[in-house]
């Protein structure tokens, strides 16, 4: 039931962050282009590498990732929004709009969660000596 509540909770806090930068986003860069969605999810991949990194030498507890991990950025970056919005761009017409859209969360997505990881060894690395 505990880790229920963490996944509920952080999800749920996940969900509210994601509307909220996705929206900033989309105000302050209009255009066709869903760059909210990009934005969240090459943020989320960031930060799940940086934390990953983190994790793996032990440093972050098993509640506190799957709150994190599952929870919040589950809760947070957005697999079907992405798919829907490159969809809709094809549908419109938008195929170069959309083509880049799928390059980018594919290829920027991983390349993010890497420089997440690369960040979070040099922190460790920084931090013990």
């Amino acid at each position: 039931m505990n880790k229920i509540l963490l996944l509920l909770t952080g999800g749920a806090i996940g969900t509210i962050a994601r509307y909220g930068l996705s929206g900033l986003t989309h105000r302050c860069f209009k255009g066709t282009y869903p760059l909210g969605t990009l934005v969240v999810n090459l943020f989320g991949s960031l930060v799940i590498g940086l934390l990953w990194g983190i994790w793996e030498n032990g440093y972050i507890h098993t509640n506190l990732r799957t709150f994190i991990f599952i929870g919040l950025l589950g809760g947070f970056t957005t697999f079907s929004t992405y798919m829907l919005e490159s969809l809709n761009l094809f549908r419109d017409g938008e195929t170069k709009m959309a083509l880049i859209n799928i390059f980018a969360h594919n290829i920027l997505g991983l390349s993010f969660v890497f420089i997440g990881f690369i960040m979070a060894k040099e922190l460790l690395n920084f931090i013990r000596s």
